[in-house]
C-alpha cells in the first residue's frame, strides 16, 4: 500500500512538471512567432492607407489596437510591448490618418497623444466617439497635461495614461481596460434566454440566462422539477438569483408540513432583507437541502440541479402543472420579465443603473425601500 501511495505521489508530481514544461514550451514558442510578426510586418508597406502606418497583426489577438503619436519612439514602444503579449496593433503619426482607418477597420481601443500639430487628442477623441463610438478611446498624456486628459472623458475617452510608462505598467494598464471594455460590452447587450443540457457542475454564463429543459418556472421565480419518484424538488431560477445576487442565509419549511400552492414555502435572507418564495405546488414537504446551508456557493455557479432548497411529496400536479411555463413558454416568460425589470428599475431611476442597463445582483446595492419594491413586484 505504502508504494502504492509513492508511486502515485511520483506520477502526479511528473505529470505537474511535465504539464508546466509544455505549458511553457507554447508560451515561449507563442511569444516568437509574434516577434517574427512584430519584425517582419513593420517592414510591410501600408502607406496606400495611411503614409506613416506600421500594421502588426497575431493570430487570435486579445484586442485590436489603433495608436497614434507624434513620437515614433512612442509607437515603438507600444508595438513592441503589446504585440509580444498578444495584441494587435496599428500606429500612425497624425490624427488624421487615425481617423481614416477607423472608418475602414474595427479597432477596440485608439490610443491617442494629447499634444499633437494639426489635430490634438480632444479632436481625435471627439471625432473617433462621434465615426465609431464603439471603439474606447484612451489619452497618452503627460503629467503637465492631466486636467486635459480628464476633461477628455468629457468627450466620451475611457481613460488616460500617463508616460513615460514602463512595459508592467503598460501591459496592467490595458489589461484593465480590456477588462473594463468586455463588461460594459455584456451590460450592455440583451442577455440571452436560453434552454440547456446541463451537467451537475455545469455554470451559467453571466451574459445569459439559462433554463434548464425539462424544469418548469413559476411566475415567482422559483423552479420545479419532477422526480423519478414522483417527488418535486423546488428552488429559485435563474433569474432571481441573477437580479437578487449573493444570498446571506436560506430559512427552510418544517419536515412533513402540508402546503398549499401560493403558499410561504422557504425564505431567502440578503443583509437586513428577505423574500418569502411561495410554493408553486401542493403536498407534503418531504425534503431540504440542508447542504445549502454550508456551500451557498453553490448557488453562484447555478441555483438548479443541486442547488434545489425543498422537495415535496406532490398531490395535485396535474391542474398545478398547467399554471407553470417550460420550454420556449418559459424563454418568452424571461423575456417579458427582462423588459419588465429595466422597466422597473427606469422607474425607481436607481444611480446604480445607467441607461437602464440589466445590472446583475443590483439587489445588493440598492436602498431598502426599493429592494422591497422589487421583491414585491417579481417575487412575491
Amino acid at each position: 500500500m505504502l508504494l502504492f501511495f509513492v508511486a502515485l505521489i511520483v506520477f502526479i508530481i511528473v505529470d505537474v512538471i511535465i504539464r508546466y514544461a509544455l505549458k511553457h514550451t507554447q508560451e515561449k514558442k507563442l511569444r516568437e512567432e509574434r516577434a517574427n510578426a512584430l519584425e517582419t510586418s513593420i517592414n510591410i508597406d501600408f502607406s496606400k492607407e495611411a503614409k506613416s502606418l506600421k500594421r502588426v497583426e497575431v493570430e487570435n489577438p486579445k484586442a485590436k489596437i489603433l495608436c497614434v503619436d507624434d513620437e515614433s519612439v512612442i509607437l515603438d514602444s507600444f508595438r513592441k510591448i503589446l504585440v509580444l503579449d498578444g495584441y494587435s496593433v496599428d500606429t500612425v503619426e497624425s490624427g488624421g490618418e487615425a481617423l481614416n482607418l477607423i472608418k475602414d477597420h474595427h479597432y477596440d481601443f485608439c490610443f491617442t497623444d494629447l499634444k499633437m500639430p494639426e489635430m490634438d487628442g480632444v479632436e481625435v477623441t471627439k471625432t473617433v466617439k462621434h465615426l465609431r463610438p464603439d471603439i474606447d478611446v484612451i489619452i497618452i498624456t503627460g503629467y503637465a497635461t492631466v486636467q486635459t486628459a480628464v476633461d477628455c472623458m468629457k468627450f466620451g475617452a475611457m481613460d488616460y495614461v500617463e508616460k513615460p510608462f514602463t512595459e508592467d505598467e503598460l501591459l496592467e494598464f490595458v489589461k484593465k481596460s480590456l477588462y473594463k471594455r468586455k463588461d460594459r460590452i455584456e451590460k450592455q447587450l440583451k442577455p440571452q434566454v436560453r434552454i440547456t443540457h446541463m451537467a451537475v457542475n455545469d455554470k451559467i454564463g453571466k451574459g445569459e440566462f439559462a433554463i434548464p429543459g425539462g424544469v418548469f418556472i413559476a411566475e415567482n421565480h422559483t423552479w420545479a422539477s419532477l422526480d423519478p419518484d414522483g417527488n418535486v424538488r423546488i428552488g429559485i431560477d435563474d433569474f432571481a438569483k441573477k437580479m437578487i445576487g449573493k444570498i446571506d442565509k436560506i430559512e427552510f419549511p418544517n419536515l412533513g408540513m402540508e402546503i398549499k400552492s401560493g403558499q410561504p414555502l422557504f425564505t431567502i435572507k440578503q443583509g437586513n432583507n428577505s423574500i418569502s418564495f411561495s410554493s408553486p405546488v401542493s403536498g407534503t414537504l418531504s425534503k431540504n437541502n440542508s447542504d445549502l446551508t454550508d456551500n451557498m456557493d453553490r448557488l453562484e455557479a447555478s441555483p438548479y440541479e443541486m442547488s434545489w432548497i425543498s422537495t415535496i411529496d406532490a398531490n395535485n400536479l396535474d391542474n398545478e402543472l398547467t399554471s407553470m411555463k417550460i420550454g420556449n413558454a418559459a424563454v418568452n416568460f424571461y423575456q417579458e420579465e427582462i423588459n419588465n425589470w429595466q422597466s422597473s428599475i427606469s422607474d425607481l431611476k436607481l444611480e446604480e443603473s445607467e441607461n437602464n442597463e440589466l445590472v446583475l445582483g443590483i439587489m445588493e446595492k440598492i436602498q431598502d425601500k426599493d429592494w422591497k419594491v422589487l421583491a414585491e413586484k417579481f417575487f412575491k
